[in-house]
Protein backbone atom coordinates (compact mmCIF):
# COMPACT_ATOMS: atom_id res chain seq x y z
CA UNK A 1 0.00 0.00 0.00
CA UNK A 2 1.45 3.29 -1.09
CA UNK A 3 -0.26 6.72 0.25
CA UNK A 4 0.59 10.09 -1.31
CA UNK A 5 1.01 12.96 1.53
CA UNK A 6 -2.59 13.65 1.39
CA UNK A 7 -3.71 9.98 2.03
CA UNK A 8 -1.09 9.75 4.63
CA UNK A 9 -2.70 13.02 6.32
CA UNK A 10 -6.33 11.61 6.17
CA UNK A 11 -5.40 8.57 7.28
CA UNK A 12 -3.72 9.94 10.91
CA UNK A 13 -6.49 12.51 11.15
CA UNK A 14 -9.53 9.85 10.83
CA UNK A 15 -7.64 6.16 12.59
CA UNK A 16 -4.17 7.63 14.14
CA UNK A 17 -2.44 5.12 11.53
CA UNK A 18 0.74 6.30 9.71
CA UNK A 19 1.22 2.46 8.64
CA UNK A 20 -1.14 -0.57 8.32
CA UNK A 21 -1.93 -1.60 11.69
CA UNK A 22 -1.85 -4.98 13.63
CA UNK A 23 -4.91 -6.66 13.71
CA UNK A 24 -7.85 -6.95 10.73
CA UNK A 25 -8.00 -3.77 7.87
CA UNK A 26 -9.32 -2.86 4.76
CA UNK A 27 -8.20 0.33 3.43
CA UNK A 28 -10.78 2.25 1.14
CA UNK A 29 -9.38 4.99 -0.93
CA UNK A 30 -11.62 6.57 -3.80
CA UNK A 31 -13.96 3.68 -4.30
CA UNK A 32 -11.71 0.67 -4.35
CA UNK A 33 -9.87 -1.54 -1.63
CA UNK A 34 -6.24 -1.14 -1.62
CA UNK A 35 -5.25 -3.19 1.34
CA UNK A 36 -7.25 -6.08 2.87
CA UNK A 37 -6.17 -8.49 6.27
CA UNK A 38 -8.23 -11.23 7.68
CA UNK A 39 -6.80 -13.08 10.66
CA UNK A 40 -7.30 -16.21 12.37
CA UNK A 41 -10.50 -14.66 14.48
CA UNK A 42 -11.44 -12.27 12.17
CA UNK A 43 -12.59 -12.77 8.39
CA UNK A 44 -12.88 -9.73 6.33
CA UNK A 45 -14.82 -10.69 3.39
CA UNK A 46 -15.81 -8.31 0.18
CA UNK A 47 -19.60 -8.71 -0.64
CA UNK A 48 -20.66 -9.58 -3.81
CA UNK A 49 -23.70 -8.18 -4.56
CA UNK A 50 -22.99 -4.34 -3.91
CA UNK A 51 -19.62 -2.24 -2.57
CA UNK A 52 -18.60 -3.51 1.23
CA UNK A 53 -17.67 -5.91 3.52
CA UNK A 54 -19.28 -8.70 5.94
CA UNK A 55 -16.84 -8.84 9.06
CA UNK A 56 -16.94 -11.71 10.84
CA UNK A 57 -15.76 -12.00 15.08
CA UNK A 58 -15.17 -15.52 16.20
CA UNK A 59 -17.07 -16.53 19.49
CA UNK A 60 -15.58 -15.58 22.74
CA UNK A 61 -12.09 -14.06 21.12
CA UNK A 62 -11.40 -10.95 23.23
CA UNK A 63 -8.99 -8.01 22.43
CA UNK A 64 -10.15 -8.15 18.94
CA UNK A 65 -9.21 -4.99 16.81
CA UNK A 66 -10.64 -3.83 13.38
CA UNK A 67 -9.44 -0.94 10.94
CA UNK A 68 -11.78 0.02 8.29
CA UNK A 69 -10.81 3.61 7.29
CA UNK A 70 -11.80 5.56 3.90
CA UNK A 71 -9.98 8.04 2.26
CA UNK A 72 -11.30 10.10 -1.14
CA UNK A 73 -9.05 12.53 -2.46
CA UNK A 74 -10.62 12.70 -5.61
CA UNK A 75 -13.32 15.33 -6.33
CA UNK A 76 -16.74 14.48 -7.78
CA UNK A 77 -16.61 10.81 -6.23
CA UNK A 78 -19.37 9.82 -4.98
CA UNK A 79 -20.28 6.34 -3.11
CA UNK A 80 -22.42 3.94 -0.66
CA UNK A 81 -20.71 1.43 1.05
CA UNK A 82 -22.55 -1.35 3.34
CA UNK A 83 -20.49 -3.05 5.87
CA UNK A 84 -22.04 -5.98 8.11
CA UNK A 85 -20.37 -6.85 11.23
CA UNK A 86 -20.82 -9.91 12.72
CA UNK A 87 -19.77 -10.17 16.11
CA UNK A 88 -20.12 -13.99 17.56
CA UNK A 89 -21.23 -14.65 21.65
CA UNK A 90 -18.56 -13.89 23.72
CA UNK A 91 -16.39 -11.36 21.88
CA UNK A 92 -14.81 -8.13 22.39
CA UNK A 93 -13.51 -5.96 19.69
CA UNK A 94 -12.69 -2.76 19.03
CA UNK A 95 -13.12 -1.04 15.63
CA UNK A 96 -11.95 1.88 14.32
CA UNK A 97 -13.56 3.54 11.02
CA UNK A 98 -13.92 6.96 9.87
CA UNK A 99 -13.66 8.89 6.68
CA UNK A 100 -11.69 11.83 5.58
CA UNK A 101 -12.65 14.25 2.34
CA UNK A 102 -9.74 16.35 0.76
CA UNK A 103 -11.62 18.28 -2.34
CA UNK A 104 -9.89 20.53 -4.56
CA UNK A 105 -11.91 20.28 -7.07
CA UNK A 106 -15.66 22.11 -7.90
CA UNK A 107 -17.50 19.06 -7.74
CA UNK A 108 -18.97 17.47 -4.65
CA UNK A 109 -17.51 14.33 -3.17
CA UNK A 110 -19.88 12.00 -1.04
CA UNK A 111 -19.21 9.30 1.31
CA UNK A 112 -22.05 7.45 2.31
CA UNK A 113 -21.57 4.31 4.91
CA UNK A 114 -24.34 2.09 6.01
CA UNK A 115 -22.71 0.37 8.77
CA UNK A 116 -24.68 -2.60 10.67
CA UNK A 117 -23.67 -4.39 13.48
CA UNK A 118 -24.73 -7.90 14.79
CA UNK A 119 -23.92 -8.47 18.51
CA UNK A 120 -23.91 -11.78 20.12
CA UNK A 121 -24.96 -12.76 23.05
CA UNK A 122 -22.58 -10.89 25.89
CA UNK A 123 -20.32 -9.68 23.70
CA UNK A 124 -18.95 -6.38 23.44
CA UNK A 125 -17.80 -3.47 21.06
CA UNK A 126 -16.49 -0.24 21.13
CA UNK A 127 -16.61 1.49 17.37
CA UNK A 128 -14.71 4.46 16.86
CA UNK A 129 -15.84 6.76 13.73
CA UNK A 130 -14.15 10.02 12.79
CA UNK A 131 -15.15 12.04 10.29
CA UNK A 132 -12.66 14.81 8.33
CA UNK A 133 -12.52 17.19 5.45
CA UNK A 134 -10.19 19.84 3.98
CA UNK A 135 -9.10 21.22 0.93
CA UNK A 136 -8.98 24.25 -1.45
CA UNK A 137 -11.65 23.54 -3.87
CA UNK A 138 -15.33 24.87 -3.80
CA UNK A 139 -16.54 21.65 -4.17
CA UNK A 140 -18.66 19.87 -0.77
CA UNK A 141 -17.08 17.47 1.42
CA UNK A 142 -20.59 15.56 2.38
CA UNK A 143 -20.14 12.53 4.57
CA UNK A 144 -23.62 10.57 5.85
CA UNK A 145 -23.28 7.72 7.87
CA UNK A 146 -26.06 5.89 9.02
CA UNK A 147 -25.41 3.08 11.51
CA UNK A 148 -27.28 0.66 12.94
CA UNK A 149 -26.72 -1.49 15.94
CA UNK A 150 -28.70 -4.86 17.29
CA UNK A 151 -27.52 -6.26 20.79
CA UNK A 152 -28.41 -9.13 22.13
CA UNK A 153 -28.98 -10.52 25.64
CA UNK A 154 -26.63 -8.78 27.77
CA UNK A 155 -23.85 -7.38 25.16
CA UNK A 156 -22.53 -4.01 25.58
CA UNK A 157 -21.42 -1.68 22.59
CA UNK A 158 -20.05 1.71 22.91
CA UNK A 159 -20.25 4.28 20.30
CA UNK A 160 -17.33 7.32 19.68
CA UNK A 161 -19.23 9.33 16.74
CA UNK A 162 -16.64 12.38 16.41
CA UNK A 163 -16.86 15.33 13.06
CA UNK A 164 -13.35 16.88 13.56
CA UNK A 165 -13.64 19.83 11.36
CA UNK A 166 -14.26 20.67 7.12
CA UNK A 167 -17.36 18.38 6.51
CA UNK A 168 -19.82 20.92 4.55
CA UNK A 169 -22.93 18.72 4.92
CA UNK A 170 -23.81 15.21 7.04
CA UNK A 171 -26.87 13.56 7.81
CA UNK A 172 -25.99 11.35 11.18
CA UNK A 173 -28.65 8.62 11.53
CA UNK A 174 -28.33 5.99 14.38
CA UNK A 175 -30.58 3.49 14.87
CA UNK A 176 -30.45 0.62 17.94
CA UNK A 177 -32.59 -2.45 19.39
CA UNK A 178 -31.44 -3.62 23.07
CA UNK A 179 -32.52 -7.56 24.11
CA UNK A 180 -32.69 -8.08 27.95
CA UNK A 181 -29.36 -6.83 30.11
CA UNK A 182 -27.83 -4.72 26.84
CA UNK A 183 -26.19 -1.70 27.20
CA UNK A 184 -25.47 0.98 24.55
CA UNK A 185 -23.34 4.22 25.08
CA UNK A 186 -23.14 6.29 22.65
CA UNK A 187 -20.96 10.17 22.62
CA UNK A 188 -21.12 12.99 20.13
CA UNK A 189 -18.36 15.49 19.16
CA UNK A 190 -19.19 17.77 16.61
CA UNK A 191 -18.09 21.24 15.65
CA UNK A 192 -19.87 22.93 12.28
CA UNK A 193 -18.23 26.27 10.76
CA UNK A 194 -19.26 28.61 7.57
CA UNK A 195 -22.28 27.26 6.29
CA UNK A 196 -21.92 24.00 7.05
CA UNK A 197 -24.79 21.53 7.75
CA UNK A 198 -25.25 18.84 10.47
CA UNK A 199 -27.71 16.57 11.48
CA UNK A 200 -27.86 14.05 13.74
CA UNK A 201 -30.70 11.36 14.53
CA UNK A 202 -30.79 9.02 17.30
CA UNK A 203 -33.49 6.30 17.55
CA UNK A 204 -32.85 3.38 20.38
CA UNK A 205 -35.47 0.80 21.47
CA UNK A 206 -35.38 -0.61 24.66
CA UNK A 207 -36.99 -3.56 23.77
CA UNK A 208 -35.55 -6.08 26.43
CA UNK A 209 -36.06 -5.90 30.22
CA UNK A 210 -33.39 -4.21 32.38
CA UNK A 211 -31.67 -2.39 29.17
CA UNK A 212 -29.78 0.87 29.44
CA UNK A 213 -28.96 3.55 26.88
CA UNK A 214 -26.89 7.03 27.31
CA UNK A 215 -26.65 9.54 24.44
CA UNK A 216 -24.45 12.31 25.35
CA UNK A 217 -24.03 15.08 22.32
CA UNK A 218 -21.59 17.65 22.68
CA UNK A 219 -21.24 20.23 19.46
CA UNK A 220 -20.21 23.56 18.70
CA UNK A 221 -21.68 25.68 16.33
CA UNK A 222 -19.60 28.65 14.38
CA UNK A 223 -20.53 31.34 11.81
CA UNK A 224 -23.86 30.78 10.11
CA UNK A 225 -23.54 26.94 10.59
CA UNK A 226 -26.47 25.16 11.55
CA UNK A 227 -27.30 21.83 13.33
CA UNK A 228 -29.84 19.45 14.38
CA UNK A 229 -29.91 16.96 17.24
CA UNK A 230 -32.94 14.70 17.36
CA UNK A 231 -33.09 11.57 19.41
CA UNK A 232 -35.95 9.51 20.13
CA UNK A 233 -35.55 7.12 23.28
CA UNK A 234 -38.50 4.10 23.22
CA UNK A 235 -39.26 2.16 26.12
CA UNK A 236 -40.56 -0.60 25.71
CA UNK A 237 -40.02 -2.88 28.61
CA UNK A 238 -38.54 -2.00 32.10
CA UNK A 239 -35.13 -0.05 30.75
CA UNK A 240 -33.57 2.98 31.39
CA UNK A 241 -32.46 5.76 28.99
CA UNK A 242 -30.99 9.14 29.24
CA UNK A 243 -30.52 11.43 26.32
CA UNK A 244 -28.35 14.85 26.91
CA UNK A 245 -27.20 17.73 24.45
CA UNK A 246 -24.61 20.13 25.34
CA UNK A 247 -23.91 22.84 22.40
CA UNK A 248 -22.18 25.86 22.41
CA UNK A 249 -23.68 28.75 19.53
CA UNK A 250 -21.35 31.19 18.19
CA UNK A 251 -21.80 34.17 15.75
CA UNK A 252 -24.78 33.98 13.67
CA UNK A 253 -25.24 29.79 14.06
CA UNK A 254 -28.20 28.08 14.65
CA UNK A 255 -29.04 25.10 16.88
CA UNK A 256 -31.99 22.99 17.16
CA UNK A 257 -32.48 20.31 19.89
CA UNK A 258 -35.78 18.15 19.56
CA UNK A 259 -36.02 15.67 22.08
CA UNK A 260 -38.14 12.30 22.25
CA UNK A 261 -39.34 10.03 24.91
CA UNK A 262 -41.28 7.15 23.76
CA UNK A 263 -42.72 5.31 26.92
CA UNK A 264 -44.48 2.05 26.73
CA UNK A 265 -44.27 0.36 29.68
CA UNK A 266 -44.43 1.72 33.37
CA UNK A 267 -41.04 0.51 34.66
CA UNK A 268 -39.61 2.71 31.73
CA UNK A 269 -37.65 5.25 33.08
CA UNK A 270 -36.43 8.13 30.67
CA UNK A 271 -34.92 11.25 30.96
CA UNK A 272 -33.98 13.88 28.31
CA UNK A 273 -31.48 16.93 29.05
CA UNK A 274 -30.45 19.56 26.51
CA UNK A 275 -28.57 23.06 26.83
CA UNK A 276 -27.96 25.66 24.34
CA UNK A 277 -25.65 28.56 24.95
CA UNK A 278 -22.75 30.80 24.35
CA UNK A 279 -19.34 30.82 25.92
CA UNK A 280 -19.41 31.96 29.44
CA UNK A 281 -18.11 35.40 29.88
CA UNK A 282 -16.61 34.66 32.97
CA UNK A 283 -14.70 31.58 31.63
CA UNK A 284 -13.08 34.24 28.37
CA UNK A 285 -11.75 36.99 30.88
CA UNK A 286 -10.21 34.45 33.32
CA UNK A 287 -7.92 32.95 30.69
CA UNK A 288 -7.30 36.87 28.93
CA UNK A 289 -6.67 38.11 32.38
CA UNK A 290 -3.56 35.36 32.26
CA UNK A 291 -2.36 36.83 28.58
CA UNK A 292 -4.29 35.43 25.85
CA UNK A 293 -6.05 36.87 23.22
CA UNK A 294 -9.93 36.06 22.71
CA UNK A 295 -9.30 33.98 19.59
CA UNK A 296 -7.01 32.01 22.03
CA UNK A 297 -9.17 31.89 24.86
CA UNK A 298 -12.52 30.84 22.97
CA UNK A 299 -9.85 28.17 20.90
CA UNK A 300 -8.81 26.69 24.38
CA UNK A 301 -12.81 26.77 25.92
CA UNK A 302 -14.15 24.97 23.03
CA UNK A 303 -11.46 22.45 22.75
CA UNK A 304 -11.69 21.51 26.51
CA UNK A 305 -15.50 21.24 25.65
CA UNK A 306 -15.44 18.83 23.46
CA UNK A 307 -12.87 16.43 24.79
Amino acid sequence: MNFDEIEKQILCEVADLSEPPDGAYNFRVNGKSVGRKSTDNINVIPKTDKSGLDIKIEAGKKNETVHIPVVISTSGLKEVVYNDFYIGDGAEVLIIAGCGIYNCGGFNSVHDGVHRFFVGKNARIKYVEKHYGFGPGKGGRILNPTTEVYLSEGSEAFLEMEQIKGVDSTIRTTKAVLQDNAKIFIKERLMTHGRQTAKSDYEIELAGKDSVADITSRSVAQDRSMQTFSSKIIGANKCRGHSECDAIIMDSAQVYAIPSLDARNVDAELIHEAAIGKIAGEQLLKLMSLGLGRSDAESRIINGFLK
